[in-house]
Formats: C-alpha cells, sequence, structure tokens
C-alpha cells in the first residue's frame, strides 16, 4: 500500500478522524460519507473499501459526525451540514501532496448519499463519479439538477420506500446517470452476497470514471 495512515481533517468546527489509504501513487481515491451510527470502523464500509482497493482505488473513510454529534442525535439529517464536511474533505485532499492530482469520487449510504450529491454540485471540478448506496438522495433537493458527476444509484430490491425516492431523484439528477436494483435485498444489504454486489457495482463505476488521466 502506497499511503495507508489515519489522518485529521481540519475544521472551523474542529477536526474530522479519518483513514486515507492509497494503493498506488495515481490511484482514484474514493471518499465514504455514511449516515448516522457509521463511521471509518464501519463493517460494511470496510468491506467496500477493500473490493475498492483490490481494484486498484484508494480510500477515505471518514467519520462525518463527532461522537457528540451522535450523542446530540439532531445532525444526522442535517444535509447542509454533512455537506460542507465533505467539500472541506475535497478540499484537504486537493492540498495533499498525495492526493492532490489524483481523480476523486463519492461514496454515500443513507443521508451521507444525499451530503455526497451536495458536494459533488459545489465542487463540480473536484468529484469525478459518486455512487449511492441505500442512499436518500432526495435530500440533496435543488442540488440533483447541478450533479454533473456520473451517478450510479444502487437500491435493495426490497426496500421499496427507498426505491420510489430513488426513482424520483433519478429524474431530477442533471448528471449521467444509473439506477441499479438487487433483487432481494433490504436497507442494510445484509442478505448473502448483496454487498458483495454493491462492491462490485462501486468498483466497476469508479474504476471507469476515476482511472488516471481518464476522469469524466
Amino acid at each position: 500500500m502506497f499511503v495507508d495512515e489515519d489522518v485529521r481533517i481540519p475544521l472551523d468546527t474542529g477536526p474530522l478522524d479519518a483513514h486515507l489509504a492509497l494503493p498506488g501513487r495515481n490511484s482514484g481515491v474514493v471518499v465514504f460519507a455514511h449516515g448516522s451510527g457509521s463511521g471509518r470502523h464501519s463493517p460494511r464500509n470496510r468491506s467496500v473499501a477493500g473490493a475498492l482497493h483490490d481494484g486498484g482505488l484508494g480510500t477515505v473513510l471518514l467519520d462525518l459526525l463527532t461522537a457528540e454529534d451522535e450523542r446530540r442525535g439532531d445532525f444526522r439529517f442535517d444535509i447542509p451540514l454533512l455537506a460542507g464536511r465533505l467539500a472541506a474533505t475535497v478540499d484537504w485532499l486537493a492540498d495533499q501532496p498525495a492526493t492532490r492530482n489524483n481523480p476523486l469520487g463519492l461514496f454515500g449510504a443513507s443521508t451521507g448519499a444525499a451530503a455526497a450529491l451536495v458536494a459533488a454540485a459545489e465542487r463540480p471540478a473536484a468529484v469525478h463519479a459518486v455512487v449511492s448506496r441505500g442512499g436518500r438522495p432526495d435530500l440533496a433537493g435543488d442540488a440533483l439538477t447541478r450533479v454533473q458527476a456520473p451517478t450510479l444509484l444502487v437500491v435493495g430490491g426490497l426496500d421499496e420506500q427507498v426505491l420510489e425516492l430513488n426513482e424520483a431523484a433519478m429524474s431530477r439528477l442533471g448528471a449521467s446517470k444509473h439506477l441499479e436494483i438487487v433483487p432481494g435485498a433490504t436497507h442494510l444489504f445484509e442478505e448473502p452476497g448483496a454487498l458483495d454486489r454493491v462492491a462490485g457495482l462501486a468498483t466497476d463505476w469508479f474504476g471507469r470514471h476515476l482511472a488516471p488521466g481518464g476522469a469524466t
């Protein structure tokens, strides 16, 4: 691994803890934006990150919410706050010697998907691809029409309400887009093989759009 280290990302409101892993100097980098109750130690996130590493992609596993935020519980649906922290992470990566020239993507789950889409709309030159896993893209609101990064929405076939929200959001997305339904999967993709399917889809999507010298 070219880089494999814990980092602290400075913000006006205090630093965010993260883990940066780069398989190679020119690896595309995927920043994870989670929903509530998840973070850089999440087994689901780490499983997907491992598949991305195997595909030659780097990752930033990030705690978008601090322990105090989680205790208070009133920031979980604060999309502007989450998107602002994610955009600040994008800016920080652009300033780091190890990542400043690497194509960047965002992987969002639940409310983190909305934050990822808002951040992509706010940083169109920096964010080259977005993947949403069981996400709430509808919470991105009018930012959906300003997203330029190719966007993949992955939803479990049994997650009916979220599927309806993703289908509605698809019609508003301004970017190249695709909706992938994983048959038999529920919201957390806990069924056998379901998360592996998500990881494979994400690796393929980011692999195509974050290829060195070929980011769209």
